[in-house]
């Protein structure tokens, strides 16, 4: 399990290869400076079922890995993500789709 941090504020536990898909899309989004927001749900947290961010290239945003090895990326997963990111609900994580060219 890897964590993402926001603003040195709010941090979630996402498993590691979400986590490397979710940092593919949302680098992608902050380097064009596209402004958005990310919701995901956290069970294991006690009250907390659902949060909300506003995601902008000048928050400061923390992918921090358990793993030392890089995940193999989904392609299909990366655009299904990439879509829900330019939704007008913004970035969820969505079911990994199958893909049978994964990319380095």
């Amino acid at each position: 399990m890897g964590t993402l941090t926001y603003d040195s504020k709010v941090a979630v536990s996402i498993d590691d290869r979400v986590l490397a898909h979710l940092q593919v899309v949302i680098w992608g989004k902050l380097r064009r400076g596209e402004q958005f927001p990310f919701t995901w749900t956290d069970p294991m947290r006690s009250g907390m079922g659902r949060t909300s961010v506003w995601l902008s290239p000048h928050v400061p945003l923390t992918f921090e890995y358990f793993g030392s090895r890089q995940p193999r990326l989904n392609t299909a997963w990366v655009e299904a993500l990439t879509k829900s990111a330019n939704s007008p609900a913004g970035l969820s994580i969505v079911p990994e789709p199958d893909d049978p060219s994964p990319v380095k």
